[in-house]
């Protein structure tokens, strides 16, 4: 007999199955990410939103208690909340339309569902400014398009109304490359459409009888603490080191060293310059990575923390999460709120007067949980947000359309440099609207490079990059890469100075020593006389030199 309808015990259980699915994807689909920098992005974003809404559904069904009113206010709430980066901001706007559409049914039809999925699209599809063909949002509206012609045509039968709707939106998928240069140039289908895909086959399996476990409770959705406490629980050792090597070092070579480190521990870096190997690992046995280490050449500058022992104190900083005061803060008419990563950019944004740091950005995209929890500890009447990042914006945006006792403007900085030019911009005596616009307007004046390295082999903006090769990543794309990370940044320097740039400022990263930061602040100073060139600490991960003109 045909499954004509869902109720809300098998919703719930779809919902689970395809958060489950998402998970076991979620590194695959990081690595479909058309530019190959080493931060989590896609599909740990998406991952990370699903499971907040997981976890509340997960606790919703341990009370037996379900009904399709309470199981969509657990899957919208959660995953608004929970929402990281502009692909989950999307993906929780889809299932919020989703539910808002189906809320007030006990069971829902092959019509109903296919209402809903338009009301999805739509909802979604109204959060981004400028939506993108070739994206989440084409692979989700093809599958809605599929659905309600489906349900036009008197498709009956559940079983083949859904897997017609997937089998559609794999073929939508498919076709991003061909909507999206970009996506055919690095030979990837959109990330964002993929994380959608395995989400619905997820839900799928569920449909068809497969065992889901319903207990989510012990899903960590605060990727903060999971950072932190996953790794203190799992390895004890921080270890870092440099080989002077002494013999060929080529991409199969790294991949073994990699795949080695991948096998004591985790948090791996092994990044080539030349004839060295700058090496990371969290592990139980620093001593295997030592030995194994020595079979390529020499070590020097060998580091090896006990995070056992470091874990309290890190937990009190932690505990605190990024407010500059323990005491409470004063009331204030109005106060800004950023979004940074390195304790160098940390404490410029503090000195320049920011009330609250929220720690993120590349490596790791705060939530709009984080954001309302900010904003809800910032004691102010208007607060200004600096994403500070163009995969942020959309959290403090959703933020923002979440609070209601406080007036919230966000500045639209991509960049840190970005962020730091609009609180220099702010000025006391204008209203709140002027000195957004005055902020915006300024923002625009700055061109911002940055440079990190590769994780995968890759085609470009027509640059062939190779595992380890260093990237100069500008405003709109690969600017330079090499295999030295100064010459790098020199190369990309060039590219965003032109006659109109008076500073250049440059932000060295927490593995750059201040003797070759000022190596290259000289060669650039060398090379323009007339522009002022300031260079500052950022102890920022991941990014070497992040840098500024304007």
């Amino acid at each position: 007999m045909a499954n004509t309808t869902i109720d809300a015990s098998m919703l719930s259980r779809m919902f689970l199955s395809g958060a489950q699915n998402l998970e076991a994807k979620k590194e695959w689909i990081n690595e479909l990410n058309v530019f190959p920098v080493p931060d989590g992005d896609t599909g740990t974003n998406m991952t990370m939103t699903i499971m907040s809404a997981a976890k509340e559904v997960s606790s919703l069904v341990s009370t037996n208690d379900i009904e399709m009113k309470s199981l969509c206010k657990a899957i919208s709430s959660g995953s608004l909340r929970g929402a990281r980066g502009n692909s989950g901001v999307i993906l929780s706007q889809l299932l919020r339309g989703f539910c808002k559409s189906i809320q007030d049914n006990d069971q829902i039809d092959i019509k109903q569902l296919s209402e809903a999925t338009i009301k999805a699209v739509e909802t979604a599809y109204k959060a981004v400014m400028k939506p993108k063909e070739g994206t989440i949002l084409t692979v989700a509206k093809g599958m809605s398009d599929k659905a309600v012609k489906l349900a036009d045509e008197g498709c009956d039968d559940l079983e083949t109304f859904i897997s017609s709707i997937i089998e559609y939106g794999d073929e939508v998928l498919s076709k991003t490359p061909d909507m999206l240069p970009v996506l055919k140039q690095a030979g990837v289908v959109d990330s964002g459409g993929q994380g959608l895909m395995e989400v619905m086959k997820g839900a799928f399996e569920a449909f068809l009888g497969k065992e889901v476990s319903l207990d989510f409770s012990s899903k960590d959705t605060n990727a903060d603490d999971e950072n932190e406490d996953e790794s203190e629980l799992k390895y004890t050792y921080n270890a870092e080191f440099i080989i002077i090597l002494n013999k060929t070092f080529n991409v199969k070579t790294q991949m073994d060293l990699t795949a080695f480190l991948e096998s004591i521990g985790d948090s791996i870096a092994c990044v080539v310059d030349n004839d060295i190997v700058k090496v990371h690992v969290n592990t139980n046995d620093p001593g295997l990575a030592v030995q194994k280490a020595l079979t390529y050449g020499e070590l020097s500058s060998i580091k090896i923390d006990n995070m056992h022992l470091e874990h309290d104190e890190r937990s009190k900083e932690l505990s605190n999460h990024g407010n500059i005061a323990e005491t409470p803060m004063e009331h204030k008419d109005v106060a800004f709120i950023a979004v940074s990563v390195g304790d160098g950019i940390n404490e410029i944004f503090k000195s320049l007067g920011v009330d609250y740091i929220i720690e993120g950005g590349q490596t790791m995209n705060p939530s709009t949980e984080d954001m309302l929890n900010a904003i809800e500890k910032v004691n102010a009447d208007t607060i200004y947000i600096l994403p500070n990042n163009k995969n942020i914006i959309m959290a403090a945006n959703q933020a923002k359309n979440m609070t209601d006792d406080k007036k919230i403007i966000v500045i639209p900085t991509k960049t840190v440099p970005q962020g730091i030019t609009a609180v220099i911009n702010y000025v006391p005596d204008m209203n709140p609207e002027d000195n957004a616009a005055t902020m915006e307007c300024e923002i625009k004046n700055v061109s911002t490079g940055q440079v990190t390295y590769a994780v995968r082999d890759t085609v470009i903006d027509e640059m062939e990059i190779h595992q380890g090769d260093y990237m100069g990543i500008g405003d709109s794309g690969i600017l330079s890469v090499g295999r030295n990370y100064i010459d790098t940044a020199f190369d990309m320097i060039k590219s965003i100075v032109d006659e109109d740039k008076e500073i250049v400022s440059i932000y060295y990263g927490a593995e750059i020593s201040e003797e070759e930061a000022r190596s290259l602040s000289d060669r650039v100073q060398d090379l323009f006389p007339d522009i002022d060139v300031d260079l500052q600490y950022g102890g920022q991960p991941i990014y070497y030199f992040i840098v500024s003109a304007e």
